[in-house]
């Protein structure tokens, strides 16, 4: 699935040697959240999934983990950690309050697959787009750096086990700080990555 979200992006740039930072790409697993923006301008959500106490458990988790992963053992004997997880549980215990009596009022961005790039971002989707859909996305980069862009898709190729379609897109309107963000993220990762193989016995 991952191999054929990076192929279809692959395909779609040709970056000039200056432009090689913006067009580096990585696998990863992030809190996104898409709509489809419609003629009005207007966003329609494309999956509503019913919130449960498991997917806001791991929503609310997922940037204190990431948060964790990226300062080791400096945030684990930190004062502040049981602050952030006392907060984590108090939002965990209002949110699953709201979804159990206004089920309609709790949307969340769920942990997704994406193929990310300073240009564009790839994902498997259910619902199949046209080239030149415009979707609104909502991406939270660990540990706690929202974006919010749209983005143009450049091509829906139908997944080779019929559950769903390999989406690539690029982004219309984002931000250059939000662009770096981006791509700081993308280089921090592929650093821990590739410092991970290194340590890895033969």
């Amino acid at each position: 699935m991952a191999s054929s979200i990076m192929s279809a992006l692959s395909k779609s740039h040709s970056a000039e040697p200056d432009e090689r930072r913006e067009w580096i790409r990585i696998e990863d697993r992030v809190l996104m959240e898409y709509r489809l923006v419609t003629e009005g301008e207007t966003s329609v959500p494309v999956e509503l999934s019913r919130a449960t106490p498991e997917s806001i458990a791991s929503v609310v988790s997922k940037p204190t983990v990431d948060l964790l992963a990226r300062s080791s053992e400096i945030m684990v004997d930190s004062a502040i950690l049981p602050w952030i997880r006392k907060v984590d549980y108090l939002l965990e215990v209002i949110l699953n309050a709201l979804a159990t009596s206004q089920p309609s009022s709790v949307t969340l961005a769920q942990p997704m697959e994406v193929s990310l790039s300073g240009g564009g971002i790839g994902f498997v989707s259910t619902r199949e787009f046209t080239v030149n859909d415009q979707l609104a996305i909502k991406l939270i980069l660990p540990p706690f750096t929202m974006i919010r862009v749209h983005v143009k898709v450049i091509r829906a190729v139908p997944e080779a086990d019929g559950q769903g379609f390999t989406i690539a897109t690029e982004f219309v309107d984002l931000m250059p700080d939000d662009q770096e963000h981006l791509i700081r993220h993308i280089l921090y990762v592929q650093a821990q990555r590739l410092r991970a193989s290194r340590s890895q016995p033969n």
